[in-house]
């Protein structure tokens, strides 16, 4: 039998022998399309070549691609794991012509490799044809319908109609007829019983599609987008078939001038016939995962549709999309295409939990087992094998810390929605599984769904609507309506021009906090408003008699807002808008700084490094990036010398504009999210180094940073670490700092020859010295228990010590009470300390008077003891300590505690 591996390979080395260039995968995060997520499906990285906005380099290539279905309109997710087909992450085989080859030789070469090569038998493969379209004068298809005449009795090609084979990208754009391969895997007695014909494209999970190939000779293109426009304005509700049937009305087929193939087989069901199974998991590519799961949870995969086997098929299927995802530099968020991820991961969290009884991090655990799998195929996931199990593992923790009490609260939700005589999950119950224990949705579904009950999701989305308006309301300036002065749009010269002759358009009162200041809107101005982390300018306007503080500048609807504390007396006149220069100048520095600093993270670190925040001012720069370890010294250092060889280098910071995919194609960093206009600012700190998508201002030449010192790396959220560094001045003025401590610290250890080996004395010293006074203190405290030991006195047949004693320390006290318990049977005892001042009071109680009398050393505490020494404190029933601010209670505590005997 062929294994997944050699089937994979038997493909790409089919169609190489065919004369295709082979070509690696896309990742599966889509980092520079705004319209995808994630990649979904194999003609996404070629899309440019369809759209006729690049020339291919090959006009053959073939491939197999990562493909995720999650989001959008594909989307599988509830699907997976419950049937036996379904995929998050799969694989697309694919073989692709641009303008080279067509219909005749993809067909050839389909039955080719599926007849001869894979030894399909032939009577049990069906092949669809489209058949044509009336409303749209598209005849059937007869030159793939006569190409498969060739080779394929003719009972056995069946028409099909639009929706089932007319492949289109989008409203517009290439399209074409498809023809659809289908296998019957059903048994012979099957087989015999009801003809497959019948069953091809009606969801027979025996009769399945393996393989479609895409015909592109056509170009939609629109006749009439003004009226479709107008329409879906006024239609924004409308039936899907409604607003296809105004597309074509809006639109025309044209020929293309080079005709394309598009092809797709999915591997995981082309691996299940060729080994003959019934199922996709139960084909290599998934039971090497499965006997893992198998290993780590003792329980055993039965093939069946018990929830404990769903919970193994999830488990084998969500590892992968997890995976890879993260492999290719998506880590999990609360947000867009990271939030699908953290989606998943708690999704099969949840089934390991509660289905397979496992109740530690198990994902994490399958990773390795994944990444061997894939070694040689997909090596991204092996390479960064350890930050992938950091990130997986840090995820698993944090949501397990929350799903048992979340699973207890949809319980109680389940029944309270039955003793309403209702199927309908509450809205706001919905919500709060989501905002207080991580609940996604569509687990709340899930769960909702086997337990016979629906999510009211529109009263979710309203809760959610609701929770971002309050949100912004707490961050709400009470503002007054702008005075206009003159009507016109802001000219920005700030990149050139350190001033500028302006005139203010119009200005309005702000209130916040119950502090006024005012808002100024100009013609034309050299602020930089706050953006892209860097900090708005400040500066001055000066008016023909009266000049004023600009204190902030920021954007606000594509406004650029200039922030006073006042107001000038005749705003109406002109007015020169100069920038404070020297805050400029040393912000400049610390933003060239944070581009040169992105970039040696990148280089040291690994290229999964992405800027996941910063803040650039004239003080210092602050810039969080992605990564799942504390970056060490060794690695710091590297990190500071890279950045300060290329200051050293002086190289010019070269600023052009141009098209985004331009900027794109020549290696330019985009954030991940972030919308960017289709001419885009590119800044360029040598071409082979730094390549950046930025609206900020910079520096001339990379010498001008002067110097940058990392002052400090720290971690600020999962997977998120940030660097705090200095350039220029302040760098300086850093150094010069630690200079000082470090020549005060030799004068004041009288200038040792060598100032570390003289500290390191001193640590010794100390720790001898330390354990000099805990030996004494040891005994000072055997001592003293036996004192207290005699003071001991019988109430109520239990035996009760009670005594102010004198010891260092609040921990002293504890072990003190601590012994003496040790010394008693049936005891309640009390010991108090005047520490420095302030009072400290130890409480232990025997186990037998916990269980006997009721009395709780941690409730005496909190009830009795603290609110004695104005203080505050707890522990456990057998032991407990406080702390307060009133010795003289001391005293009154030992009556009060033996009071309650």
């Amino acid at each position: 039998m062929l294994t997944a591996n050699e089937i994979r390979s038997q493909f790409l080395d089919f169609f190489k022998s065919k004369g295709h260039v082979i070509v690696a995968s896309a990742p599966v995060v889509v980092k520079n399309d705004p319209t995808l997520l994630f990649t979904n499906s194999g003609m996404n990285q070629f899309k440019d070549y369809f759209l006729g906005n690049k020339q291919a380099p090959d006009p053959r290539v073939a491939d197999t691609q990562k493909c995720l279905r999650v989001s959008g309109k594909h989307n599988d997710l509830e699907e997976v794991g419950v049937d036996t087909y379904h995929h998050t992450m799969f694989e697309m085989l694919g073989n692709w012509s641009f303008g080279d080859y067509f219909k005749k030789e993809a067909i050839e070469w389909s039955w080719e490799l599926l007849t001869e090569v894979y030894k399909i038998p032939k009577d049990r493969l069906y092949v669809t044809v489209f058949e044509g379209d009336a409303n749209e004068n598209l005849p059937k298809d007869e030159e793939a319908y006569n190409e498969w005449k060739k080779y394929i009795a003719e009972d056995r090609i069946l028409m099909g109609n639009k929706k089932d084979n007319f492949w289109e990208m989008g409203d517009t754009g290439p399209c074409g007829p498809c023809s659809e391969i289908h296998v019957d895997c059903r048994s012979e007695e099957e087989r015999n019983q009801e003809d497959g014909a019948k069953l091809v494209n009606a969801d027979h999970p025996q009769v399945i599609e393996i393989w479609n190939n895409v015909f592109m000779q056509f170009n939609r293109v629109w006749t009439d987008k003004a009226k479709f426009d107008k329409w879906s304005e006024q239609n924004a509700g409308a039936e899907k078939s409604e607003r296809a049937k105004l597309i074509i009305a809006c639109t025309e087929l044209v020929p293309l001038p080079a005709r394309h193939v598009d092809t797709g087989m999915g591997l995981e069901r082309l691996v299940r016939v060729l080994q003959g199974k019934q199922s996709n998991y139960d084909t290599d590519l998934f039971t090497g995962t499965i006997a893992e799961i198998e290993k780590i949870t003792g329980k055993k995969y039965g093939y069946t549709d018990s929830k404990q086997d769903v919970a193994f098929r999830v488990l084998a299927d969500h590892i992968r999309a997890i995976g890879f995802t993260i492999a290719d530099g998506q880590l999990p968020s609360n947000t867009g295409a990271g939030y699908v991820i953290r989606r998943i991961l708690r999704r099969a969290a949840r089934y390991y939990y509660s289905y397979l009884d496992y109740k530690q991090p198990l994902l994490v655990q399958l990773m390795p087992v994944l990444a061997e799998q894939f070694k040689g195929v997909f090596d991204e996931l092996r390479k960064q094998l350890d930050l992938v199990c950091k990130v997986v593992k840090e995820e698993e923790e944090a949501f397990l810390r929350t799903l048992d009490k979340g699973l207890k609260k949809i319980d109680e939700i389940i029944t309270d929605t039955r003793k309403q005589n209702t199927a309908v999950i509450n809205g706001k119950a919905a919500f709060e599984l989501y905002d207080t224990y991580g609940f996604p949705i569509d687990l709340t579904r899930l769960i909702g769904h086997e337990n016979n009950l629906e999510v009211d999701e529109s009263a979710f989305k309203a809760e959610m609507k609701q929770q971002k308006e309050r949100s912004r309301a707490a961050t709400t300036l009470d503002t007054e309506d702008w005075v206009v002065l003159k009507e016109g749009a802001t000219k920005f010269v700030g990149y050139d021009s350190i001033e500028a002759k302006a005139n203010v358009l119009k200005y309005r009162k702000v209130k916040a906090k119950g502090k006024e200041s005012y808002q100024l809107v100009l013609d034309t101005t050299p602020f930089y408003a706050e953006s892209g982390g860097q900090v708005g300018d400040t500066g001055e306007l000066i008016f023909p008699n009266e000049t004023i503080q600009i204190i902030d500048t920021k954007k606000e609807n594509d406004l650029i807002i200039h922030f006073s504390e006042v107001l000038p007396k005749d705003p109406s006149g002109a007015v020169l808008a100069k920038i404070d220069t020297i805050k400029r100048k040393s912000t400049e520095k610390h933003h060239s700084a944070t581009h040169l600093l992105h970039a040696a993270l990148r280089e040291v670190l690994g290229t999964h490094v992405a800027q996941k925040g910063s803040l650039v001012n004239e003080e210092h720069l602050r810039f969080d990036f992605s990564h799942f370890a504390k970056v060490t010294e060794e690695e710091v250092a590297k990190i500071e010398a890279l950045v300060n060889a290329k200051i050293r280098e002086n190289a010019p910071v070269v600023i052009k504009e141009m098209p985004k995919e331009e900027a794109i194609a020549m290696g330019a960093m985009a954030l991940f999210g972030e919308k960017y206009a289709d001419c885009v600012r590119v800044v360029v700190m040598d071409p082979s180094y730094s390549i950046e998508l930025c609206g900020g201002t910079h520096v001339g030449y990379t010498g001008e940073i002067g110097m940058l010192k990392i002052k400090h790396e720290s971690a600020v959220a999962a997977g998120v670490r940030r660097i705090e560094a200095v350039s220029g001045k302040a760098a300086e003025d850093y150094i010069n700092e630690h200079l000082h401590t470090l020549h005060s610290a030799n004068a004041i250890l009288k200038n040792p020859k060598d100032l570390l080996k003289a500290i390191e004395k001193l640590q010794e010293e100390k720790a001898q010295l330390e354990k000099r006074v805990e030996s004494l203190e040891a005994r000072q405290l055997v001592a003293i228990r036996n004192e207290v030991l005699t003071k001991d006195e019988i109430i109520n047949q239990v035996t009760f010590v009670g005594d102010i004693v004198e010891v260092g320390s609040a921990d002293a006290l504890k072990k003190l009470c601590f012994d003496v318990k040790h010394h008693l049977n049936d005891h309640v005892v009390v010991l108090g300390a005047n520490i420095d001042g302030k009072p400290f009071i130890a409480v232990g109680v025997a186990d037998s008077i916990v269980a006997a009398k009721g009395l709780d050393a941690g409730k005496i505490i909190k009830e009795h003891v603290a609110p004695l020494i104005k203080g505050g404190g707890g522990g456990q029933k057998t032991l407990a300590t406080a702390g307060g601010q009133d010795v003289s209670g001391l005293k009154a505590v030992i009556e009060k505690v033996k009071g309650l005997l």
